[in-house]
């Protein structure tokens, strides 16, 4: 199955590169480009391509706010965002509007094709100096306040649900594949973030990085 791939980037050269790095695989094709958020989120909805590669920096719309525009009018449309920032903040935006991957531009040439290939299967996708910062932070964050390991104050349901929370399903996907409903998924979502003492996705994936409950790669 071929993955078709879109390309947002307000450098030509960028996506040049993208484009004869991606269409040299066989499973992978460039569908289309643009050079500014609005333009990228007109013609992803018009093409529907499976992934989306976008810089966060953006001319007209910026890469999160057109993230998050496809993400509501294109939910099967995934996007990767490719940056320069390896910050938290950076990161936590990016998946807030919806991103499922987040890829540095200074190590794309190795990982844009992983990044592709593992979003399209459903998963995440963090560069591993990102996945290095998340880690660094949430260790710096708990030690500042005494943190203890909570790990084992959770079921093994609950350890199943965090598993595929930062794997990237929703709760209706994960309702599914556990035989629940999805309002019992929510309640178990709230009742695990309540536990871990975190307040959204982004600390999510901290924990579970940290104690080896997933790989994002």
């Amino acid at each position: 199955m071929t993955i078709t791939v879109f390309l947002a980037d307000d450098h030509a050269v960028i996506r040049d590169g993208l484009r004869a790095l991606l269409d040299a695989q066989e499973d992978i094709d460039v569908v289309g480009d643009a050079a500014d958020g609005l333009e990228a989120a007109r013609q992803v909805e018009e093409l529907q391509p499976d992934i989306v590669i976008m810089d966060v920096t953006m001319p007209e719309l910026s890469g999160i706010d057109a993230t998050q525009q496809i993400h509501e009018t294109c939910p099967a449309v995934h996007v990767i965002m490719l940056s320069m920032h390896d910050t938290v903040e950076h990161v936590y935006r990016a998946l807030k509007a919806g991103a499922r991957g987040y890829v540095l531009k200074e190590s794309a040439g190795a990982e844009v094709i992983e990044a592709v290939r593992t979003v399209h299967k459903g998963h995440r996708y963090l560069s591993q100096k990102i996945t290095d910062q998340l880690v660094n932070d949430y260790v710096e964050q708990r030690a500042a306040v005494g943190f203890t390991d909570s790990v084992t104050t959770l079921t093994s349901r609950e350890l199943e649900v965090v598993r595929l929370v930062v794997a990237g399903y929703s709760s209706t996907e994960i309702a599914e594949q556990m035989a629940l409903s999805a309002k019992t998924i929510d309640t178990y979502r709230a009742r695990l973030m309540r536990k871990l003492g975190v307040k959204n996705v982004a600390d999510l994936i901290k924990f579970a990085v940290v104690h080896g409950l997933i790989s994002l790669e």
